[in-house]
């Protein structure tokens, strides 16, 4: 096994565990069977999840056997948010949505050859436990004076909406994933992001009660906007995987337009990059910004590993094209109305018809827009 450890805190992509000096021995001496959990609470993965499965994939490309874990169960209660309750989605459309969730994830790991990751939902465990059962043989572990005490419980009860004892309930359903996984598969470690932590524990607490084994869990940090706030569909800025969701050229230039600030430590988590590149990479963001080669790689590499190379390809010709440096006539016409739809005047923009719309160098009239763009040429 190498130090993966290591690895993983040069990135930037540790930020709490439960004992960092056991966790070093357990990965350097593996391998360990590592799982994150992944909610359908929404249709889509957003890059909060991103974060978890590239945590995976060094871990996967490491020696350590992974799990993907898709909530059936944990989706239809989500989670307690930290101002208000969610709405409870059907079972229906929690199975869709899980269902979708997987093929999301599969592409991100391998599932077949030596070491394959290991895909499952807690549905088919936890469906069949009576509520007696449960109680019983979960709940005698806890102890409600310490669950009220967790961050975003404690906010929510001093809330005028206060927390149902549905959400209330939620850490002792992720703690059994814990527990299922470690009595099958021998799974020692849990991931997830910050904002996870008090969930992770109630895991960790659960193996050692109910079987007497010491597990570990490990959290990264959140990444947040330029104001601080979490990235994510509970704050409504999530930044979708799925690109009915979020278009790739939408999400190519997200990545173009990261603050100088912090290319660098995105560059660390979200791409390829070695320790040994990232003195040159430093020196142009100090001396060269106005080229943006930081930025311009950092939006290659993540667009071309959740959209992949062909999408990569399309999204920055169009970038370029929009911009006069290309060739307008040869994108397809999908790239091209997403990449219309973030200019000013555009439909995702203003949310409505324009009047106008700027055609780009190379394209003269409106009778040449694609499908589905409205409004006449103006100059610009």
């Amino acid at each position: 096994m190498s130090d993966i450890f290591d690895e993983l805190q040069w990135r930037g992509l540790v930020a709490q565990t439960t004992d960092e000096a056991a966790l070093r021995r357990a990965l350097a001496d593996g391998p360990v069977t590592v799982y994150c959990g992944f909610d359908p609470t929404a249709a889509s993965l957003h890059i909060g999840h991103l974060v978890q499965l590239i945590i995976l994939r060094h871990l996967q490309r490491s020696g350590h056997h992974v799990i993907c874990l898709v909530g059936g169960s944990t989706g239809q209660i989500g989670d307690p948010r930290p101002t208000s309750e969610r709405v409870l989605h059907t079972k229906e459309q929690t199975a869709e949505w899980v269902s979708s969730i997987q093929e999301q994830v599969r592409p991100f790991l391998r599932f077949d050859g030596d070491n394959p990751a290991r895909m499952v939902n807690n549905l088919d465990w936890t469906q069949g436990i009576s509520a007696l059962d449960f109680l019983r043989d979960i709940g005698k572990h806890f102890r409600v004076n310490s669950m009220i005490k967790r961050d975003i419980v404690a906010r929510r009860l001093e809330s005028e909406q206060g927390i149902s004892y549905t959400e209330f309930s939620y850490q002792l359903l992720q703690a059994l994933d814990f527990l299922h996984l470690f009595r099958e598969y021998d799974c020692t470690l849990q991931v997830g992001g910050n904002d996870q932590w008090g969930n992770l524990l109630s895991g960790v607490d659960l193996v050692h009660a109910a079987e007497g084994a010491r597990v570990h869990a490990q959290t990264a940090p959140l990444i947040t906007d330029a104001e601080g706030k979490k990235l994510g569909k509970s704050e409504g800025n999530a930044l979708w995987l799925n690109p009915q969701l979020m278009s790739p050229y939408a999400f190519y230039q997200y990545w173009l337009n990261t603050e100088d600030a912090v290319v660098i430590d995105r560059l660390k988590v979200f791409t390829e990059i070695t320790p040994e590149e990232l003195p040159e990479v430093e020196r142009q963001v100090a001396e060269e910004p106005f080229r943006r080669a930081a930025q311009r790689r950092l939006a290659h590499e993540v667009t071309t590993l959740v959209h992949g190379p062909d999408a990569t390809a399309s999204v920055e010709a169009a970038s370029a094209a929009l911009f006069g440096k290309g060739d307008v006539s040869a994108l397809d016409a999908q790239t091209l109305r997403d990449a219309l739809a973030e200019l000013p005047g555009g439909r995702r923009n203003r949310g409505r018809r324009s009047s106008t719309c700027w055609w780009p160098p190379g394209w003269p009239t409106a009778a040449t827009a694609p499908a589905g763009c409205w409004g006449r040429a103006a100059s610009r």
